[in-house]
């Protein structure tokens, strides 16, 4: 435990990738820009913070549907990532059906630390511009980062200042 590792990479046009680890095992995708990805992962984090305790997005694989499912269990998340082979069948799908194929439970504060740092590098590297050239479809989703920032801050009472979006 306490150990976890968030990676989000643009890595073409429309494509990023993203990485999960916890020190046993990892989790990578090739995200599709047919959903606004990052700004997703960044709302279901910031949620946490709140009166919800579950947190639900899909990202598009083209065609496949990786779903992440979050569920706070008190200063805990439990993670589970469920695969679906089409997205275009499976969106209402109970979690259920999908094969489960990541899974891990850490500190809120950790998650929420390490999906911040990962964020902010990626506007860092590549700026707001820089990002929608790369992203296509969605700019990059600023006030989510600044939703998380400042819960993060609040109520994780974090060392680092996790600055601004300065590019």
């Amino acid at each position: 435990m306490d150990q976890l590792e968030f990676n989000w990479e643009l890595s073409g046009s429309g494509w990023a990738t993203c990485r999960i680890a916890d020190g046993v095992s990892e989790r990578k995708d090739f995200v599709s820009y047919c959903t606004d990805a990052l700004a997703d992962v960044l709302h279901g984090v910031a949620g946490l913070y709140g009166r919800t305790s579950l947190q639900r997005f899909s990202f598009d694989l083209e065609p496949a549907e990786v779903r992440w499912v979050l569920r706070r269990r008190g200063s805990d998340v439990h993670v589970a990532i469920y695969r679906f082979p089409d997205i275009s069948t499976s969106f209402d799908a109970p979690d259920q059906t999908g094969t489960l194929s990541w899974t891990s439970t850490q500190p809120l504060s950790l998650l929420g630390h390490v999906v911040l740092e990962s964020a902010q590098s990626v506007v860092r590297l590549h700026g707001e511009d820089g990002y929608r050239a790369k992203w296509v479809q969605h700019p990059f989703p600023v006030a989510a980062l600044q939703d998380l920032r400042r819960l993060h801050l609040q109520y994780d009472r974090c060392e680092h200042q996790h600055g601004g979006l300065t590019v």
